[in-house]
């Protein structure tokens, strides 16, 4: 099975979260939380949102992107954004490809969307985004496909 690591850069809002990180344990995925985080992650709606699955996630608590990405050099680094034009289907994922979401009222910092590995997943126009957990599963979901479960 394909490695994946999911980040959750300034996640904001705690049911994503919770969402995400049961995404993770039914899938293998590692859960990256980065930066400050708008929430405990003892939260009572954190918790519900897992259910009983935390025990079961890869989870991992970095104060920052830089140390992050200093860890893993040699990795690919993917970022989900709605402002860029690659769409996240056209490209060939890895073994151990890091998936990088923003916040949800605010989403990624202009520098990593200006990325050459920044990638957008198609809305029709006009609409701003798609929910956090939603966009997470759909990437992830793609890197199962291509890479196998």
């Amino acid at each position: 099975m394909a490695k994946l690591n999911i980040v959750l850069y300034e996640p904001e809002i705690p049911q994503n979260t919770g969402n995400i990180a049961r995404l993770c344990a039914c899938t293998g995925a590692s859960l990256y939380l980065v930066g400050k985080l708008g929430f405990s992650l003892s939260s009572k709606y954190t918790k519900r949102a897992g259910l009983d699955y935390w025990d079961s996630v890869d989870l991992h608590k970095i104060d920052t992107m830089e140390e992050l990405l200093e860890a893993n050099k040699s990795a690919n680094f993917y970022y989900l954004t709605t402002k860029t034009n690659r769409k996240y289907t056209d490209v060939k994922f890895q073994d151990g490809d890091f998936l990088v979401f923003g916040p949800e009222t605010r989403g990624l910092p202009k520098e990593y969307v200006e990325k050459d590995t920044a990638l957008t997943i198609p809305m029709k126009e006009g609409q701003r985004s798609l929910n956090l957990s939603n966009s997470v599963a759909i990437v992830a979901y793609e890197v199962i496909r291509q890479n196998g479960l």
